[in-house]
């Protein structure tokens, strides 16, 4: 611990907890604690780690009835300078105030979070928020007043830091409090920090607002909070605005009253008009929720224009957020809604020129399909699916890809037969290896949608003609997309038709091809073994194969030829 070294001093406090069972408990107590709060670290990456360390240290000094002697060198690291370091030791702190009694939080924690409270510097203050609340459930009620004392003083704090600290954990207070004291004590410093001159503390009062209006009646919330809550939603700062948004459906879900949700209803539809587009983004986000804030016919009525406006927004993140959300409308508006107000819409966001909006649609297709069903979509479909299966960048054609087997199952094999699968072997042969991979897992779950007779027919021929493809990646392909599939078909096709195709590749100029059969022959002899019609084939194909491969002149390929034998044998 003494070291000049950093990297010496760290391995040493991992290793703290071995050097704490030698010691004993009681030694513990009195000398290795009282050693770390006096040899207190300036470096941060050492707080950090000794603040984490001393939260689960418990066990160490003798259990929870000793747990209060490490709350010393965690108050003082709850007033260092790094912001982590500080929040590390907070936690720790609440850790221990779990598992300690009711004397000793009052003996000793009380006066740790006075201490704090109290302290020059925002660094101490700032910590001591966030220990009110643990401690208010495990004292008297004459210290839950001073408790709320305090915290009430913290939040009228001159420093803009302490009262966005006050404000970020008043949340967590509020929810112990008795239901009085949500009136008498939680309003008021959630007004006063609302009305904060800074947007930084502002922002941070619409959790407690939403905690709040959970405790309070429909009547109280309307008598208390009204007012509040309508100057939050028109707030000059977007950042206000955006919280607001953001936490929207939970705020007027907890206010009951129809007149403050018919007014939070009109507050939405301006959030959906916002100039910021982040405040757009956070109310799309809010969709689902909204459509139960009125009747279905007051919903569709108020909806149909800013939704118009939205599908057309200049910002592509509001654009991709309305798409990832819209969907959820359509169990609101109905099939007969759907089709006349939803569809045109939806229509127009899968031609839309961003990709992720398109993916978007596309990954939420089930939701329309259980309301309206997917013929109405089908046309409109395909030609987006194929604009982004050639996609310049390929993250963009792996998304594809993971939605492909959801399309599927909504489209019919048909369909799929027709306009898909052509497409889906075409992956196989992406020049980024990062697609092959996850083309060969589509067709694996592509399997499991249609059945195993569908891969026999249809995909499985297409992908064993590439075994003989001059191009080596190809061949390389056709191994990882047979040993992903092996596992979903059945023996019988194992047999017939991709264990012959496999015996011909084993014999392959390609190092790299002969040690891919080698790993691929293992989970097709587990594939052979469920039948006792195939198992045989193990010791008259397999075992033969893997033998020759293992006298290859490639120390790899014999390497990975050797692997395979041991597991099969391993694995009879």
């Amino acid at each position: 611990m003494k070291s000049d070294n950093l990297t010496d001093r760290l391995e040493s406090l991992k290793r703290l907890s071995v050097l704490a069972l030698a010691m004993g408990e009681e030694r513990t107590r009195e000398e290795l604690i009282p050693f770390l709060d006096e040899s207190i670290d300036d470096e941060d990456e050492l707080l950090l780690a000794l603040a984490e360390l001393l939260g689960d240290f418990t066990q160490y000094v003798g259990g929870p009835k000793y747990a209060y002697v490490l709350l010393r060198p965690l108050e003082n690291l709850a007033a260092a300078e790094e912001t982590v370091v500080r929040e590390k030791a907070v936690e720790s702190i609440n850790k221990l105030v779990a598992v300690m009694d009711q004397l000793h939080v009052e003996e000793y924690l009380i006066p740790c979070i006075a201490r704090l409270s109290t302290g020059e510097w925002f660094t101490s203050r700032s910590s001591a928020a966030g220990l009110y609340a643990a401690a208010y459930g495990k004292v008297t009620d004459a210290i839950q007043s001073k408790l709320r004392a305090g915290y009430e003083a913290l939040c009228k704090d001159e420093t803009p830091m302490i009262r966005r600290a006050a404000a970020t954990n008043l949340t967590d207070l509020v929810e112990k409090i008795e239901k009085d004291h949500v009136v008498a004590f939680a309003v008021p410093n959630f007004r006063h920090l609302s009305e904060d001159d800074q947007d930084s503390v502002r922002l941070l009062t619409v959790k407690p607002l939403v905690a709040i209006t959970k405790r309070l009646t429909t009547e109280e919330c309307k008598q208390y909070l009204g007012e509040s809550v309508h100057h939050m939603c028109v707030d000059k700062s977007w950042r206000v605005r955006y919280m607001v948004a953001e936490q929207f459906v939970a705020l007027a879900t907890n206010i009951k009253d129809a007149e403050l949700q018919e007014e939070l209803l009109n507050v939405a539809i301006s959030l959906m008009h916002d100039s910021e587009a982040e405040v757009r983004g956070a109310i799309c986000t809010q969709l689902d929720g909204l459509a139960d804030l009125a009747n279905t016919e007051a919903i569709i009525g108020r909806l149909q224009a800013p939704l118009q406006e939205l599908v057309d927004d200049p910002s592509q993140h509001v654009r991709s957020t309305l798409a990832k959300h819209i969907g959820s409308l359509c169990r609101v508006f109905g099939r007969e809604g759907t089709i006349e107000h939803l569809l045109p819409l939806l229509l127009r966001l899968l031609k839309d020129s961003f990709p992720d909006v398109r993916l978007n649609i596309i990954s939420k297709l089930d939701v329309v399909d259980n309301v309206v069903g997917i013929e109405s979509l089908s046309q409109s479909l395909l030609p987006a699916i194929v604009e982004l299966a050639e996609d310049k960048q390929w993250r963009v054609r792996l998304a594809i890809i993971e939605y492909v087997p959801l399309i599927a199952s909504q489209l019919g094999v048909q369909f799929f037969d027709e306009q898909l699968t052509t497409l889906c072997m075409s992956w196989l042969g992406d020049p980024v290896y990062s697609i092959r991979e996850a083309a060969t897992v589509n067709l694996k779950k592509l399997t499991e949608v249609f059945g195993v007779e569908w891969a026999r027919t249809t995909i499985i021929p297409k992908i064993l003609v590439m075994t003989t493809h001059p191009n080596y990646l190809y061949r390389m392909t056709t191994i990882f997309a047979i040993t992903t599939i092996a596992p979903s078909v059945t023996p019988e096709i194992v047999r017939d038709m991709i264990l012959p195709a496999l015996e011909g590749l084993v014999n392959d100029p390609i190092p790299n091809i002969r040690f891919n059969v080698a790993k691929c022959l293992q989970p097709l002899t587990e594939a052979l073994r469920k039948s006792s019609e195939t198992a045989s084939l193990e010791s008259s194909v397999i075992r033969p194969a893997l033998a020759r491969l293992e006298e290859d002149p490639d120390p790899d390929v014999r390497y990975f030829a050797h692997r395979s034998l041991s597991a099969i044998s391993n694995a009879a």
